[in-house]
């Protein structure tokens, strides 16, 4: 089968990135900042055949998804599987206040070994993002198509592609409205680029 292009986009800054930990908290729309940075991944990827455009539920990325989907005239298509972590007890926490919990910085450290109290355990974050993108590889053979998340969930799926420990995952740096560019073959996969940002002229494959 040839290989599938992803385009993994995190969706755009809210007032919370950096500040309180959101995770599937669904109160949380873009700020200025963030529509603009939609904006520019739109421009970015406007030059595209896009096939698709996904989506996680939550309206964060929703929006930046919509964006993207404009210049290709054609509508986003919402996965659940591709939502946020659930942080459970630590849902819409401060980030300043949880830095300061011995289980927290244990939780960052050794992803693979902690959960959030409650929440959602990182194997399991890892689990359903990469079953969920082999879906739409196969659902879109050859193709190039958008997928549309949240920063952890995108990292845990990128770090089982490159073949990279889950609790190094937080090494991959993706910002806010950048895009990472994934190639996902039958047996293989090729990240071409990391966490770019969208400026200057549209891209082409």
């Amino acid at each position: 089968m040839t290989a599938t292009t992803l385009f993994l986009v995190r969706h755009g800054t809210t007032d919370a990135v950096g500040q309180r930990l959101v995770g599937r908290h669904p109160d949380v729309p873009l700020n200025d900042a963030g529509r603009a940075q939609c904006e520019r991944a739109a421009t970015f990827l406007a030059n595209l055949p896009l096939a698709a455009v996904y989506s996680s539920p939550l309206e964060r990325a929703l929006a930046t998804a919509r964006a993207v989907a404009r210049p290709h005239g054609i509508d986003v298509r919402v996965r659940d599987a591709l939502i946020d972590i659930e942080f459970g007890e630590w849902s819409n926490e401060n980030l300043a206040a949880l830095r300061d919990r011995p289980e927290f910085r244990r939780f960052n450290a050794q992803r693979a070994g902690h959960a959030p109290p409650g929440g959602e355990h990182a194997a399991l974050v890892q689990a359903r993002m990469v079953t969920e993108l082999c879906r739409l590889r196969d659902a879109h053979p050859g193709a190039a198509i958008a997928v549309v998340g949240h920063a952890d969930p995108l990292r845990a799926a990128l770090a089982f592609f490159i073949g990279v420990a889950i609790d190094l995952a937080r090494r991959l740096e993706l910002d806010p409205g950048c895009v990472t560019r994934l190639e996902l073959g039958d047996t293989d996969a090729s990240l071409r680029f990391l966490n770019r940002e969208p400026t200057g002229a549209p891209i082409a494959l």
